[in-house]
């Protein structure tokens, strides 16, 4: 099962971007879906998660307020909206999916399934 992100580029600090992830091979409201992000030499890091079961996103500190992860059923895609984009920002974005429990949320190794990755640099 092959996640396809997409939506990264050159952008700005104090400007947006919104990655998608389509699923073409699984159906994202049976999954929890999440974004991560790697920089070389770095572990991957939690962004943000939308779980199957509907309940409140779960947003990495660093991105709380500024980031949103949402689900559109009808195209099986989910999204990450990115506002006020710093520096910082800047890495390879992936998403995945997997069946989850709750403590492991945050976990790069609890998801089955991975997208290839959509870069986002941030210029100060």
């Amino acid at each position: 099962v092959q996640l396809q992100a997409s939506g990264g580029g050159l952008v700005q600090a104090g400007d947006s971007l919104r990655l998608s992830c389509a699923a073409p091979e699984l159906t994202v409201t049976s999954y929890d879906m999440a974004w991560f992000r790697q920089v070389p030499g770095k572990e991957r890091e939690f962004v943000a998660a939308r779980r199957r079961t509907n309940s409140n996103p779960l947003y990495a500190d660093s991105v709380k307020g500024r980031f949103t992860i949402s689900r559109d059923n009808a195209k099986n895609t989910v999204y990450l909206q990115m506002n006020s984009l710093e520096p910082g920002d800047t890495a390879r974005y992936y998403c995945a999916a997997g069946r989850i429990i709750l403590s492991m949320t945050r976990r790069p190794e609890a998801y089955n399934y991975w997208g290839q990755g959509t870069q986002v640099t941030v210029s100060s």
